[in-house]
């Protein structure tokens, strides 16, 4: 397949958080899925290295067992979501955007089981260890190595007309999950669902954001 004809500026820029853009009718060759891997492997990592595999679901029936334990977690998160607003005490600041935004997380967990392929990145080790869980430079060590990684394969996949959206709910109930999947939940864990496809069209812009310098800060607080 070719690429598309990205700078890597652009790349960058327009590689989104796709949900109702994935195309739920495309199969996605596996070919592709391992050439991203490949690149995914290319990642800087901490000094912890590749401590981490990228688990790939395509079977129907464990994705229709995932997709349960999926909205049960996407109801967890709409919960916790409704005491933050109560305690807040106010509308989102960009209440359309912040709209359609959970219009399309809602979309994702109610299909989710159509994605064609869900890839699952897990590093090896309890983060929740009692002798890891309150440490600080061990998880952000840990998390190092993985996140590049996975965004790797994101901008792969992007560059293959493909979409991806790092997701979470399922990790309440990651026991579950593991479980259906044979992963070993006392010597493993998950860190994210990757929903993966096809794209409905390929026309991704920019994402308003805020000039450099309302985040950035030099020298001192």
């Amino acid at each position: 397949m070719s690429l598309h004809h990205l700078t890597p500026d652009q790349l960058m820029a327009t590689t989104r958080s796709v949900r109702k853009r994935l195309d739920l009718t495309k199969p996605v060759e596996m070919s592709l899925i391992e050439e991203c891997v490949q690149l995914a492997m290319q990642a800087p990592t901490s000094s912890i290295g590749q401590n981490w595999q990228f688990l790939v679901v395509c079977d129907a029936e464990k994705k229709r067992r995932i997709a349960k334990w999926y909205r049960k977690g996407h109801e967890v998160f709409l919960q916790r979501r409704a005491n933050a607003q109560k305690d807040r005490q106010g509308p989102p600041a960009n209440p359309s955007a912040d709209a359609r935004t959970q219009t399309s997380i809602a979309y994702l967990a109610d299909s989710i089981q159509d994605v064609p392929v869900l890839l699952i990145p897990c590093l090896r080790g309890r983060l929740n260890h009692p002798d890891v869980s309150s440490d600080l430079v061990y998880q952000a060590t840990m998390y190092a190595s993985i996140i590049p990684a996975v965004w790797n394969f994101m901008l792969a996949a992007r560059a293959r007309g493909m979409g991806s959206c790092w997701t979470t709910s399922h990790l309440h109930y990651e026991r579950e999950i593991a479980d259906i999947l044979n992963i070993p939940y006392h010597e493993v864990t998950q860190v994210a669902l990757i929903p993966v496809a096809y794209t409905l069209g390929s026309d991704f812009k920019p994402a308003p954001a805020q000039p450099a310098d309302a985040i950035m800060r030099v020298d001192s607080w």
